[in-house]
Formats: C-alpha cells, sequence, structure tokens
C-alpha cells in the first residue's frame, strides 16, 4: 500500500473520508486533484498528533510545570534527548513529539507552549521539513511563523534554535539543510530574543562527512554520544540565561 492509499484508509477510519472525496470531486485537472491532495495531507499531518497533545496536556493537569522554565519542544531528537538526565536542576519541560515538523509546532503552540509562559525555548525541528521535500526558504518561514505566534503571547520569552543536523541517512539532503540553516541563522542575528545554536560541524567527522558514532544504528538519530556533543554545546547557554535569570 502507497503513503497516499494508506492515508485514505487513515481518513476513512477517522470519518474524515466523506469530506476528502468529496474536495477531490471538486477539481477536475491532474494539477488541481494534487492540490486538493496535499490539502488534504496537510490536514492529516495536524491529526495524526492530536492523542499525542493530549497526554501532554493530561500530564499537565496532574502536575502543572511551573512558569519561566525552559521548554524543550521539536522533532524526535527532542523526544529522545533526555532531559532530565542532561540538565538536571533547570526546570527543563519536554514536549517533543517525533516526526514533527516546524509548522506542527506552530499549530499546537497555544497547548504546548503558551499555557507553560517558558522564559527560554530550545527548539530543533527542520530535518523532516526538508527530507517531506519543503525548499529552506519555506522552513525559514515557518521558523519565523513559530517565532511571531509565541512572541504575540510572550513577547519576552528567549528561543535557541539548533541548528539542522547531519546524519548518513539523510546526508543528500544535506544542501538544503546547510541553506535552510543559513537562513534560520540570519533571521535568529535580527533578534536579539533569538539564539542560533550550530551543532553541525560537531556532529561530522575527519573526513567531512557525518561522524557514525554519534549516530543511532538507522543512521538519522543521535547516539548516546551523540546527545553528549550535543549538550556540552547547549550547556553554556542554558548556564548564561539561568545566571541571568537570578540576576533579574
Amino acid at each position: 500500500m502507497d503513503h497516499l492509499s494508506e492515508n485514505v484508509w487513515t481518513w476513512c477510519k477517522s470519518g474524515q473520508f466523506v469530506c476528502a472525496f468529496a474536495l477531490l470531486l471538486c477539481f477536475s485537472g491532474c494539477s488541481l486533484k494534487q492540490q486538493a491532495i496535499e490539502v488534504l495531507e496537510r490536514e492529516y499531518n495536524e491529526a495524526r498528533w492530536e492523542e499525542t497533545i493530549r497526554k501532554f496536556e493530561e500530564k499537565d493537569k496532574v502536575q502543572p510545570p511551573k512558569p519561566n522554565g525552559i521548554l524543550f519542544i521539536g522533532s524526535s531528537s527532542v523526544v529522545r534527548w533526555d532531559t532530565e538526565k542532561y540538565f538536571p536542576g533547570y526546570g527543563v519541560i519536554n514536549r517533543g513529539f517525533g516526526g514533527s515538523q516546524i509548522v506542527d509546532s506552530v499549530h499546537y503552540a497555544d497547548r504546548i507552549v503558551i499555557p507553560y509562559k517558558p522564559a527560554l525555548i530550545v527548539f530543533y525541528a527542520g530535518n523532516n521539513d526538508i527530507k517531506a521535500g519543503k525548499p529552506p526558504e519555506e522552513v525559514a518561514a515557518d521558523f519565523e511563523k513559530f517565532r511571531a505566534v509565541v512572541h504575540k503571547e510572550l513577547p519576552e520569552t528567549r528561543i535557541i534554535y539548533i541548528s539542522i543536523h547531519p546524519s548518513v541517512s539523510r546526508w543528500s539532503h544535506d544542501p538544503e539543510m546547510r541553506k535552510a540553516n543559513s537562513l534560520i541563522k540570519k533571521q535568529c542575528s535580527k533578534d536579539k530574543r533569538l539564539t542560533f545554536v550550530s551543532i553541525y560541524k560537531e556532529m561530522l567527522g575527519k573526513d567531512g562527512t557525518p561522524n557514525k558514532e554519534l549516530l543511532d544504528p538507522d543512521m538519522l538519530h543521535l547516539s548516546p554520544k551523540g546527545y553528549e556533543v550535543w549538550t556540552k554545546k547547549l550547556t553554556p547557554y542554558l548556564d548564561k540565561f539561568m545566571k541571568t535569570k537570578k540576576s533579574r
């Protein structure tokens, strides 16, 4: 079963098939049909996270996170990062959801970002976006949307963006990922509330290709050594933030 067929089956099971079928019938040309499919794909991608987001909300009801903390959010690299282990005493909240793109964090910001009133957000996403075919310019534009959504409600909140990391699995997409990093870095340089933290070079070996020791066997996600590298790189930024926070 191909990707589209799987999604259609999902829509059937979720009660969305009637709407999906009706929408497709409204388009007669191939290009318009493709546009309709892309619209439905976006709708599906948003719906797929609902259960995960609800679990976060249920957890928050039992143990509400304290405001002014440090929120980690983004894709699977955040999910797999044992932030409590690596950053004890920092008041970290981890709300990563694997496979997500930047737009997913934008979409759910009102439920898993804004309510926490974090003083600092550590954000990693963009890798899946490029893999899905989004051009670097769109990835950077999506990050700007995330920034805008956050700063509309929390104008003082600082955001650290961790650069898209290279991997063996997605090495063919490296030019696009590097360009996206460059565009987002430029955005961050224009706003004192934003910080771009590059881990790109740290993830490469002596031969200039991704260091396999820092990657899981799937050659995409990080190994424990990889997380040690990320933690070492990020810690000075968090320490600086904590020092500033205490002096206020």
